[in-house]
Formats: C-alpha cells, sequence, structure tokens
C-alpha cells in the first residue's frame, strides 16, 4: 500500500486530500494515516495540512520495494520486487526463487551485495547506500542459443536510461560494458538455467556505480560514477525505474524479433568500439582490427588487416581498444 500512496502523492502537484487517497486506493482514512506515519518514519517528507491534505516535499535516498514500485510505469518488468538492505548476491537470490517458481519479470533490489558476481569470475563491489545492484529475472521462450543477446539488450537500457536522466554522454563497449568518458560505470552478467532447446529461466545482474566516490586502487584507473562524472548524487530508484521502462521495450522488440536486427543500428549509435580499431583477445589467437559494430545476432564484426570480417561472439572472447580498455 505504501508504494501506492507515494505514487499518488508524485502524480498529484501540491496537496491530495485523504479521502482521495482513500477513494484512489480503496482503503480507510485510518489506513491511509497509518501508511504515511509509517513512510514519514522511513524518512519520507510528508506534509498534512488541515483542510488541504498530504503533499511529497523530500524523498530518502532509498531503493526499498515501495519507492522503485511508486516510480515504475513499466507492464512486466519489475512489478514484483524482491528488496533486500544486504545480502550475499541477486543473482544467487534470483536463481534461487526462480527454482521456487517466481514469476517473470521479478526484480531483486540489494542495498549492499557481500558477494556480487561479475565476469569470469571477478567480484562486483556494492557498498551500502551508494551503489545499485539489481537482478531481473525472466523466463523467455528462446532457444538457449538467443540467450547471450539479453546481456547486449540490458547494456542498451541502461546506456539510454542514463542518457536520457542526465547530462552524460554514456556509450556500450561491445557487448554490454556501459562506458563513461573511458572509464566504466555498470557491469552486466546474464545467467542461464536451460535444457538443449529449453530455456528454464535466466538472470541478469547489473552493477550500476551510482554515487560512489572511490573504488579499490585495481580500479581506479577505469572505473567511474554518476557522482564523479555529475558531480552530485543521483537518485539510485529513479535510475531503476528508467533502466526498467528502457528495458521493457526493448526486450518487447527483442522477443517478438528473436534476434537484435530491430534494435542493431540504435545499439551501434552508441557503440564505442564501432569505427575504431580494435584487439580481439581470442583463447585460439589475438589478433586486431577494425571493428564495425554488431550485427542481428549481437556479433561484433570485426574487419581484420588481410580484408576479412570476423563475427566475434560474446563467450570468452574479450575486446579491448589498440591503447586502453575501450
Amino acid at each position: 500500500m505504501k508504494n501506492e500512496i507515494l505514487r499518488a502523492l508524485r502524480e498529484t502537484d501540491g496537496y491530495v486530500s485523504g479521502q482521495e487517497l482513500c477513494n484512489k486506493i480503496g482503503v480507510s482514512r485510518t489506513a491511509v494515516w497509518k501508511n504515511i506515519r509509517s513512510l514519514q518514519e522511513d524518512g519520507y517528507e510528508i506534509e498534512a495540512v488541515t483542510n488541504r491534505g498530504y503533499r511529497l516535499a523530500g524523498v530518502p535516498d532509498t531503493i526499498a520495494e515501495e519507492e522503485v514500485a511508486s516510480r515504475l510505469t513499466t507492464e512486466r518488468m519489475g512489478r514484483q520486487i524482491r528488496y533486500f538492505s544486504r545480502i550475499d548476491s541477486t543473482n544467487q537470490y534470483a536463481k534461487r526463487i526462480a527454482e521456487e517458481g517466481a514469476a517473470d519479470g521479478t526484480l531483486v533490489i540489494a542495498d549492499e551485495q557481500t558477494a556480487g558476481k561479475g565476469r569470469s569470475g571477478r567480484t562486483w563491489v556494492t557498498p551500502p547506500g551508494e551503489a545499485i545492484a539489481f537482478t531481473l529475472l525472466l523466463r523467455p521462450k528462446l532457444s538457449p542459443g538467443r540467450i547471450s543477446m539479453v546481456t547486449l539488450v540490458m547494456g542498451l537500457a541502461v546506456v539510454n536510461a542514463v542518457n536520457k536522466l542526465y547530462d552524460l554522454h554514456a556509450g556500450i563497449k561491445w557487448p554490454n560494458d556501459v562506458v563513461i568518458n573511458g572509464r566504466k560505470l555498470c557491469g552486466i552478467l546474464t545467467e542461464m538455467s536451460a535444457e538443449v532447446e529449453h530455456v528454464h529461466y535466466i538472470v541478469i545482474g547489473v552493477g550500476i556505480n551510482a554515487n560512489l566516490t572511490s573504488f579499490p586502487e585495481e580500479l581506479s584507473q577505469i572505473a567511474t560514477s554518476l557522482k564523479l562524472e555529475l558531480g552530485r548524487d543521483v537518485s539510485r530508484a529513479g535510475l531503476i525505474a528508467a533502466v526498467m521502462e528502457e528495458f521493457e521495450r526493448l526486450y518487447a522488440e527483442f522477443e517478438r524479433q528473436g534476434d537484435l536486427g530491430s534494435v542493431m543500428q540504435e545499439y551501434n549509435d552508441l557503440c564505442l568500439n564501432a569505427g575504431n580499431k580494435v584487439r580481439v583477445l581470442d583463447p585460439n589467437g589475438e589478433y586486431t582490427g577494425v571493428s564495425h559494430g554488431i550485427n542481428a545476432m549481437g556479433e561484433l564484426l570485426v574487419e581484420t588487416e588481410d580484408g576479412n570480417i570476423r563475427e566475434v561472439y560474446a563467450g570468452e572472447v574479450s575486446v579491448r581498444g589498440i591503447y586502453g580498455y575501450v
């Protein structure tokens, strides 16, 4: 109920009466008053004026369920939310509830992760109150061979959300690293439970450096945060909601077509590798070439020195710029 009250307060320019809240939500005045009091205890500044009603005057920096839910306009993504102030890994928890039958589109959010996972067994740091860590559970009706493309869809969703909310020029380092000014802002890890021809579920873990001001020494030269780039704090809940809305739009296109054909141009316009020299770190042999963006299957097209075009699959292969990370 608290998320519905917050939504109603956000949607009203000025004050909304207690009776209006009762009518919108379908509860008693007493229930409204109790939930208003609870929200105030959670740190929300809600003004209550006799004969005028309630007005939302201030919001705490929280990514709790009611705050994120009150901002969502999606029909599918994040309609069910599980929030934790502290957890080992949102991906691990999402996989557990997926096995128990949790619904497609369930969103797991944590204010702090103690054992967040990155690619190739790396860890992802999520300090409390500063970063964003969430995992989206999906049950796609697609073959296992197409699931790697979903990671690119999420990367594009994060970039679009960042660029819409803030005066920044974020881009994508193929396949899914979100980069600002040559430094990494976001990491994405997709895991799958599947049989040969059937996907049971996938979980997409997203870590965004929102309000961090420092990083471990080994990351200080390659990582950044929104706060460092903007010089101010950002609303973590607002960014999560924006990512969900962008992802819902892009994922619907991907599901409908079964590949990235309909969003390929949108991705390539933001792909920092496109048009640049790259170094492909293939286990079968490193080589260099010029990137031409992705194809409809999400593979990076690299033209080698002999003029041939190689299609690079985002498995264990890494791509770097000739002179650095991007």
